[in-house]
């Protein structure tokens, strides 16, 4: 593997591999203390993130390796109208591995063809977030057991939602996973989604507003936030911002082993109140992303 910039570049037995070696890393932490000494990633974040961010640099210095890069911007050659390809090229002559968030789509896959080393995409505008895929995944595997045979609810803003779209296309290949899609008419998935990755592949699925209605048959709730950022006007976000808020309430007639997901951050969609309910998994799924960003790292450094 030259990279990762899209979850479709990955086969089934290449996802498994993965997980299986971050459940790996998960119970033998410190025979991986020292893996990538010597090494080091630099992270191009363009775009404000906490969790993906803190979670490569973390992944790398638990490896034993050394962190370089930027946060904003602003802080980059950038700010001077410098190319996402020359930024790329400069980064690879430092670093062992990039990985690069950008609000526009494809600017990975740019990157990618001038660094001259592995380059990660950790989200690019709303197309895709592989890494958040990966880590939903390994969640999903480490609380359920498998990753085949359930019904998975996806509730919110599925429409700008790239985690969204990468976690069904994902799923989808595996065997009797279906899928109920939760949204206000306005933020349904992409036509690309249903049609390419659902109606093609054959997969189970309906569309329904209601998260009443589906709740009761899910073994995975996969909530998101309305995007503020990925919206044209003012107005219509703050129509629909408030469209689905999952509460104690809302989860009395749900399965006992329900796990909730979320891939952060939470504006008010998931009440505070369902914080403790041992069903919500969305800060297990923060401190699952490290183990898995490790597991990818190794791969694409080629480390055993």
């Amino acid at each position: 593997m030259k990279g990762l910039n899209d979850i479709t570049e990955l086969t089934t037995r290449e996802i498994d591999e993965l997980i299986e070696k971050a459940e790996d890393i998960v119970s033998r932490p410190e025979a991986y203390a020292q893996k990538c000494r010597g090494k080091k990633i630099a992270t191009l974040f363009y775009e404000p993130s906490t969790r993906t961010r803190l979670s490569f640099e973390s992944a790398m210095l638990d490896l034993g390796g050394s962190v370089i890069g930027f946060s904003e911007a602003q802080s980059s050659s950038a700010s001077k109208g410098e190319s996402v390809s020359d930024t790329a090229r400069t980064a690879g002559c430092f670093a062992d591995i990039i990985a690069i968030r950008h609000p526009k789509e494809g600017a990975p896959y740019v990157a990618a063809k001038s660094a001259g080393v592995p380059v990660i995409n950790a989200g690019d505008g709303g197309r895709s977030h592989p890494t958040q895929t990966l880590t939903d995944l390994l969640t999903i595997k480490l609380e359920k057991g498998r990753l085949d045979g359930m019904t998975v609810g996806c509730c919110g803003d599925l429409k700008f939602g790239r985690t969204v779209h990468s976690l069904i296309g994902a799923m989808a290949r595996y065997p009797g996973v279906r899928f109920i899609l939760i949204s206000p008419e306005e933020l349904m998935v992409p036509e690309h989604v249903r049609t390419d990755i659902l109606l093609r592949g054959g997969v189970d699925f309906r569309e329904t507003e209601s998260l009443n209605e589906a709740i009761p048959e899910l073994d995975i709730l996969y909530m998101t936030r309305v995007q503020r950022e990925r919206f044209f006007n003012e107005p219509d976000y703050l129509r629909l911002r408030d469209s689905y808020i999952l509460t104690p309430e809302k989860l009395l007639p749900a399965k006992a082993d329900l796990s909730v997901l979320h891939p952060l951050p939470r504006v008010n969609e998931i009440s505070t109140a369902v914080d403790n309910d041992p069903r919500a998994c969305y800060f297990k799924q923060v401190r699952y992303g490290k183990f898995i960003r490790m597991a990818l790292i190794l791969k694409l450094l080629g480390i055993d």
